[in-house]
């Protein structure tokens, strides 16, 4: 079956070339952890444990990689509260918030049919 579908703008970025900045945005956003911690991050603002605790099998050292990326790419908010121990939360910025309404339909529905594509025996 060979089906045609419209990516209206999405030519204009040049995703294709080696050099568009797109890809690298899409690398920090549609990594396992990066779509892990932004989806669990919509929910509510977490802190460090939670968000660990939250994104089974993730270790620290990608916790704090991905957490440092998302918030140097604008999407992720890092609050410090000088308390002792240090107390820090994490939590979408306006930007973040913006592109999980776009982009938590597609994790819903690949929710609702990984089974089915995963299991093709």
């Amino acid at each position: 079956m060979n089906v045609s579908v419209p990516v209206s703008g999405f030519d204009r970025l040049q995703p294709f070339e080696k050099n568009c900045s797109t890809r690298v945005a899409l690398d920090h956003v549609m990594s396992k952890w990066g779509v892990l911690i932004l989806v669990r991050l919509s929910a509510s603002t977490l802190r460090w444990g939670e968000l660990r605790r939250a994104v089974d099998g993730i270790s620290e050292k990608m916790l704090a990689t991905t957490l440092r990326t998302l918030a140097d790419d604008g999407l992720v908010h890092r609050e410090s509260f000088p308390t002792v121990p240090p107390h820090v939360q994490y939590s979408l910025t306006p930007l973040g918030i913006d592109l999980m309404q776009r982009m938590l339909p597609l994790v819903e529905w690949i929710a609702d049919h990984a089974d089915v594509m995963i299991d093709r025996d």
